[in-house]
């Protein structure tokens, strides 16, 4: 009987030890690595995957964003006026120093400060059509100046600047200056290489802003530059943005 109840206890404390083994290996974890579970057998957090770019896996080939484009309206303006405030203050003085017909000698004869008035185009060019070249000169200030809104290109914002200018130059004289409104003859005062315009013809600071406006708005026309700053189709069919 004593045996018997020996060898009973004895197999139960096998079993009681066999299930505490169990139990405290059962708890046991390999440490490390974000995905072990901690010694609670929760598993640990895990922080976010990393994100990629949402836009574009590559920065290198993105396109930077284009600043906005403002009209070149205040450049043409401040040319223009610059140009007429020059031209009327040169003829001004020429009115106020000079006599009709004399003519000053300057630059060794390079060039002659003179002092005549024109009823025609720049240097002197249709004298009798004075009316008809005051109404072009309005036309041409109207259109420049409605123009000017939609005006993006540099280039274009200075050949139409000196254009105004000169042309309101030489219409104020047309239609302050004797003989009569409309009619008024333009004061011109440069004559280069020889006296009275023998060589070239006499011409005012308004007729070479014409000028150099007409050339460089030529120029612009011929490499294909737009008032807004673009250019046309090139030869492989596709557009080029310029400045102008």
């Amino acid at each position: 009987m004593n045996t018997h109840s020996a060898g009973c206890e004895i197999r139960y404390s096998g079993v009681r030890a066999a299930t505490r083994g169990r139990r405290s290996g059962a708890g046991r974890r390999p440490r490390g690595g974000p995905g072990a579970p901690s010694h609670r057998g929760y598993p640990r957090e895990v922080g976010p995957p990393p994100q990629e770019h949402p836009l574009n896996d590559h920065p290198e080939d993105a396109v930077p964003a284009t600043p906005a484009r403002r009209p070149r309206t205040r450049l043409l303006l401040v040319l223009a006026a610059t140009v007429f405030l020059v031209d009327l203050a040169s003829k001004l003085l020429v009115v106020a120093t000079v006599e009709q017909g004399e003519n000053l000698r300057l630059l060794g004869g390079l060039v002659y400060l003179t002092h005549a008035r024109n009823t025609g185009a720049a240097f002197s060019f249709a004298e009798g059509f004075t009316v008809v070249f005051t109404l072009i000169a309005v036309a041409v200030a109207v259109v420049i100046v409605r123009t000017a809104r939609r005006l993006f290109s540099t280039g274009w914002a200075v050949a139409l600047g000196l254009v105004l200018g000169g042309a309101v130059g030489n219409l104020v004289d047309r239609v302050f200056r004797d003989p009569g409104f409309l009619r008024g003859g333009v004061v011109d005062f440069v004559s280069v290489f020889a006296p009275d315009g023998e060589v070239y013809p006499i011409f005012n600071v308004a007729d070479s802003a014409i000028v150099c406006g007409g050339v460089l708005g030529a120029y612009l026309a011929l490499r294909g530059v737009e008032f807004d700053g673009t250019r046309g189709r090139d030869d492989s069919g596709t557009d080029a943005v310029s400045r102008g």
